[in-house]
């Protein structure tokens, strides 16, 4: 068996992915740029079950990317070991890709405001929206991702997709306990 200190091993659960995007982790955006290349960038994002939303300033150039090309992928990690209500996440990640769509472009007092209140709770705490006071004046765009292919992986350990049987050293099984 696998030793301890690796933690589970494999894709996580929807109700372990659920509980591990409810934290507080940044996630890495990818977007395309006007030329073809990337552009990534970490915000906040808020998790509803279903999609990533996203609360970007009216200046934030990926939002004016996302208009332009609404192609994205998204990682939400955590480096070592997280742990919730107790419960061990060895170096956890969740993977998305998809597409993003507008839901409303540069406003003030828009949906975004709700998003970006929920946002500022997970990130800051009960005092989290006091944050969002100096700037609720700001336009903010607020955009949603919907994502067509989810992955995740915790442990530390390799997915048996990349593991080459034949090399010279242990199995899969016997490094991994399976």
């Amino acid at each position: 068996m696998a030793e301890e200190w690796r933690g589970r091993i494999g894709g996580m659960s929807k109700e372990r992915i659920d509980r591990f995007l409810a934290t507080d982790m940044l996630c890495r955006l990818a977007v395309i740029k006007p030329d073809g290349s990337p552009y990534v960038i970490p915000v906040w994002y808020q998790w509803d079950g279903e999609a990533l939303w996203f609360v970007g300033r009216e200046r934030s150039e990926w939002c004016r990317f996302i208009k332009a090309n609404p192609k994205v992928s998204v990682v939400v990690d955590a480096v070592g070991e997280l742990v919730i209500d107790g419960e061990k996440f060895a170096i956890p990640k969740v993977f998305f890709e998809g597409e993003a769509e507008v839901v409303e472009e540069p406003n003030v007092g828009g949906r975004w405001v709700a998003v970006a209140e929920e946002m500022s709770i997970r990130y800051f705490g009960p005092n989290g929206p006091s944050y969002l006071d100096s700037t609720r004046n700001q336009p903010r765009w607020l955009i949603r991702m919907k994502p067509t292919r989810m992955r995740s992986w915790e442990g530390v350990g390799w997915s048996p997709k990349y593991w080459v049987e034949g090399t010279g050293g242990p199995s899969y099984e016997e490094v991994h306990g399976r």
